[in-house]
């Protein structure tokens, strides 16, 4: 169909008809099979959809590979697997996402109140959005990381209002330095590397600089007592 021309009509045909196969498959299959889910089963149904979703993209670039090397480069079109991560993307997380980053925060935060979770699904979860931005960050720090960091602000920003009126400046302090160390192993376990200077600086501003002058206060009264 394509021998003669090709990037012409048929194999643009050819990519498009490639593109609604994408798009027929996550609006029959995976949008319904994930609406009406929540938390840790709409993570688990989320993971298990995308892995499938990445398999059939193996399969069927393998099919169209004629596409990705002559239409695609001479029509500066996005690759077939690019194509697909985005069909995913904006059917799947264009409607749910809010949802999606919500559960997942709200893990984060049961894990900071010392709760055990599933980290290895929370990974898989955050390693979506990076694997639909062909390994960039941008969904990442986009749909995720923004909100994650002003909820986490707003964690403890109550930690430590709690903490500076009911403990002394030592035990203060040794729940601070707790807390960045829990965050940088959370940035180890599961979240992106590009996180931790962000959210330790932020940990570090609600903890340390906004109770700077009452944490002196209460040190001076400590060194007095001693």
């Amino acid at each position: 169909m394509c021998d003669n021309n090709p990037a012409g009509p048929e194999a643009q045909k050819l990519y498009q008809k490639y593109k609604k196969s994408i798009e027929d498959y996550v609006s029959t299959k995976v949008v319904p099979s994930i609406q009406g889910k929540k938390d840790d089963v709409l993570l688990h149904e989320l993971v298990k959809r995308w892995n499938n979703h990445k398999i059939i993209t193996r399969w069927l670039f393998r099919f169209f590979h004629y596409l990705d090397r002559h239409l695609v480069p001479r029509r500066n079109l996005p690759s077939l697997q690019e194509t697909s991560h985005l069909t995913f993307y904006e059917l799947v997380y264009g409607e749910m996402n809010d949802g999606v980053r919500d559960v997942v925060i709200s893990l984060i935060n049961r894990e900071r109140e010392g709760e055990q979770i599933d980290q290895a699904l929370v990974k898989n979860i955050l390693d979506i959005y990076v694997d639909i931005g062909g390994d960039t960050m941008k969904y990442y720090e986009k749909d995720f990381e923004e909100s994650m960091m002003k909820d986490s602000a707003v964690f403890y920003s109550k930690k430590a209002s709690y903490w500076i009126a009911s403990k002394s400046y030592e035990e203060y302090m040794l729940k601070a330095e707790e807390c960045l160390n829990d965050e940088e192993r959370r940035v180890q376990s599961y979240l992106k590397d590009g996180s931790k200077h962000k959210l330790l600086e932020v940990v570090k501003y609600e903890l340390l600089a906004v109770h700077a002058s009452k944490l002196e206060e209460k040190k001076q009264i400590n060194l007095g007592a001693a």
